[in-house]
Parts: structure tokens; C-alpha cells; sequence
């Protein structure tokens, strides 16, 4: 019983560091997966990357060799057609190389991106060329690179965005971004 009081305890606190360093008000984290909406993707990971998230625009490394860039976000109103609604949304260019030794199967890239604890939507808008991951597909083979524009609704007002990434479901750490958007 203590064990499990400990480890609400411990995880509890984790969001909490999480929710100060990105300087959002709440501390509860909802994930938001690409293609599987509302599939949690490791938002205990998250925690205990709080003290290193990174800013928009720098590189990180995971120890397989796969690289992540994430630019700053840029911001555009979607078009009519798009999915789903808002008054506006953040886009982010998303470069992934891989320096690794073995192909990299692109199918196991996961982004989720919050807004003040609470998950935000993908936006598709292919009127813009937001479409998201269309080459799920892809083996990303050794020494190259892949280019990805995702998009996320966000309120009106520019507010801060953690954008978390996750090569596979079997790695173990995930890369957090943190700034306005």
C-alpha cells in the first residue's frame, strides 16, 4: 500500500515539475497521438523529462541514432475545410534523420501536443498542405532524412505548447518541446 501511495506520490509531483518548467497552469497532461487519437503516449516519460525539455528549433539525439529538429512554430488561421475546427493553429517542420544502423519504419513516429495540461488536436487541412504523416509507410534507411509539417489546433491567443515525440512504442525515452506558440 505505501508502495503505490509512493508512486501516485512521485508521479504526481513529476507533472506538477512538468507543468512549472513549461510555465503552464495546470497539472494534469492529456496526449493527443497522431492517427490514434487519444492513445496516451508514454505521458510518464514526460514527467521525468521535465527538467529537459528542449526549445523550438534545437536538435535531439536518441541513443539509436534517429535525429529530431522541431522548428518554431509558425502560425496560420485553417481553411474551411479543415479538421477540426479552430480559431487558429501552430504548424512545426519536423526533420528526422537517421544516423543510425538500421532502417527507421517512420510508422512508429508518435506526436502528441498539449496546451496547458490539456490535449490539443492534429489539424488536416489539406488545402494548406497540412495532411500530417502521409508517408506512414516510409523506411527511413540509414544516412537519410524525411521532412514532416504537422499542425496542431491552439486557442486564439499565443499560449505555451509542449510537443512531445516518440520514435516507437518501444522506446524508451521521448524528446519534449517546449515554447510559444
Amino acid at each position: 500500500m505505501a508502495l503505490a501511495r509512493t508512486c501516485k506520490i512521485m508521479f504526481t509531483s513529476g507533472l506538477l515539475g512538468l507543468a512549472v518548467a513549461c510555465g503552464v497552469p495546470a497539472a494534469h497532461e492529456g496526449t493527443a497521438a497522431l492517427g490514434a487519437g487519444g492513445s496516451p503516449a508514454g505521458a510518464g516519460a514526460s514527467a521525468s523529462q521535465a527538467g529537459n525539455d528542449l526549445k523550438f528549433g534545437a536538435d535531439h539525439r536518441f541513443p539509436s541514432g534517429l535525429t529530431l529538429s522541431v522548428g518554431s512554430p509558425t502560425s496560420f488561421r485553417p481553411s474551411p475545410s479543415a479538421y477540426p475546427q479552430s480559431p487558429r493553429g501552430a504548424a512545426f517542420d519536423v526533420e528526422l534523420t537517421n544516423d543510425g544502423s538500421t532502417t527507421y519504419k517512420l510508422s512508429g513516429l508518435t506526436v502528441t501536443a498539449t496546451v496547458a495540461g490539456a490535449a490539443v488536436k492534429q489539424v488536416v487541412d489539406t488545402t494548406q498542405g497540412f495532411t500530417g504523416i502521409t508517408d506512414a509507410g516510409k523506411d527511413v534507411l540509414p544516412g537519410r532524412s524525411v521532412h514532416l509539417t504537422l499542425a496542431f489546433a491552439v486557442p486564439q491567443e499565443q499560449t505555451q505548447l509542449r510537443l512531445q515525440l516518440r520514435p516507437s512504442a518501444t522506446e524508451p525515452t521521448a524528446v519534449t518541446y517546449c515554447g510559444p506558440a
